[in-house]
């Protein structure tokens, strides 16, 4: 790693993790921009409700597929490359996405955006490789709040554009920002060498070995799947809400709204720090109980936009202290697999968050936000049935 690169204590520097997490946002961010533009691809398409939700599903399965498929070449391939092919491929995506004519266009490109958009989840390891045992947390903190900022603005900026100028160029825009940063990129991450020359087919049988070895690896998963899951199913439907009765917003409307979830990301660098100091167990207790307790404000506070906004980013500071404290407990396991490692974790919890998108829609449809937000407490309930469960056994704390 270059001197500029470092910190004085050493580890990467403040600008390198800065620039991670920027890249991460960015990233991620290609999920997410169609979440509040639906009622205007129903508009553009044909379609129903339902039918435009599945493409945020059809996204985040492509999303699960590339953790799966391209993620655990982060072991065996230099990241630097990796990460430019990719965001090449996600750029020539999002190009089709902007000019597709029909929604099956839109829904295979949006199958590949979603594969290569795994560029963050080869980012945060690489976070956590270059940083020191005793500020991990923190590092990766820092860096996954980035990819939750992401995740939130996204909502806003393709509402934003979207009101001026038409959904397409909302895709258009983001085609434009993967190619600088597939170059920004190429120029400033540091070179690191492979953990491992297996090959391929070995390489993604390894990452299965890890889930049936590493039964942390697989309750962490698990949790976040849940959590995942409930998060998905609130941002997917929340815009039905606020473009129905009592709310008529306009895109920008929700856009603005879904700026209010962006101050979850403040607690991601202190979910790592709890989880450098040996309290993650703990704080993910509290992560599922306020994401169940989001859904009860919620879903009381229906007619309110007030509380709506403090649901919103109850469940988001839920959603991403659970996820940090699984990713420090993840990294523990196997410091030569940790790209696999994360492949494994995020796969399985954005197949969660897939199956949320899609059952929120069923649910907001067939009875309603009260439907919704009882889907969605009992997800994180579920979490913490588990973890309860994990308190009375001998396993050890993570």
């Amino acid at each position: 790693m270059d001197s500029a690169d470092t910190a004085p204590g050493g580890g990467p520097s403040g600008r390198l993790v800065g620039l991670l997490a920027a890249a991460c946002g960015l990233t991620v961010a290609n999920l997410y921009y169609a979440q509040p533009l639906l009622s205007s691809l129903r508009g553009s398409f044909g379609i129903d409700a339902v039918t435009a939700g599945a493409l945020i599903t059809i996204t985040q399965l492509g999303y699960a597929a590339g953790m799966v498929l391209l993620v655990p070449l982060g072991d065996r391939m230099g990241k630097r490359r990796l990460v430019a092919v990719l965001l090449a491929v996600t750029t020539a995506a999002l190009a089709v996405s902007a000019t597709a004519p029909v929604f099956p266009v839109l829904l295979g490109a949006a199958l590949v955006v979603g594969l290569t958009s795994v560029v963050a989840q080869i980012l945060v390891p690489l976070a956590a490789d270059l940083a020191p045992e005793q500020a991990r947390g923190r590092i990766v903190g820092r860096v996954m709040s980035g990819l939750l900022v992401g995740i939130l603005l996204s909502r806003t900026v393709g509402s934003l554009v979207a009101e001026a100028a038409g959904w397409r160029v909302v895709y258009l825009a983001s085609a434009a920002l993967m190619a600088v940063l597939a170059v920004v990129l190429r120029l400033a991450l540091p070179e690191r060498a492979p953990t491992t020359d297996i090959p391929y087919g070995r390489l993604l049988a390894s990452t299965a070995r890890l889930l049936r070895e590493h039964a942390a690896l697989r309750r962490r998963a698990l949790y976040q799947a849940a959590m995942f899951g409930a998060f998905s199913a609130f941002w997917t439907t929340v815009s039905y809400l606020l473009t129905g009765p009592g709310y008529h917003y306009s895109e920008l409307g929700i856009g603005l709204f879904a700026l209010v979830g962006a101050a979850g990301a403040a607690v991601a660098p202190l979910a790592g720090r709890w989880a450098d100091h040996g309290w993650g167990r703990a704080a993910t207790g509290a992560a599922f109980a306020v994401g169940a307790a989001a859904f009860a404000v919620g879903g009381f506070g229906r007619h309110s936009v007030l509380l709506l906004g403090a649901a919103a980013v109850l469940l988001d500071m839920a959603v991403q202290t659970s996820m940090i404290v699984g990713q420090h407990t993840i990294y523990r396991l196997d410091a030569a697999a940790r790209s696999r490692l994360n492949s494994a974790y995020i796969a399985v919890f954005f197949i969660g968050g897939a199956l949320g998108s899609q059952l929120g829609s069923f649910a907001y449809h067939a009875g309603g936000w009260t439907a919704l937000s009882v889907l969605g407490a009992a997800l994180p309930v579920l979490g913490l049935l588990g973890w309860l469960t994990e308190r009375r056994s001998t396993a050890p704390a993570v």
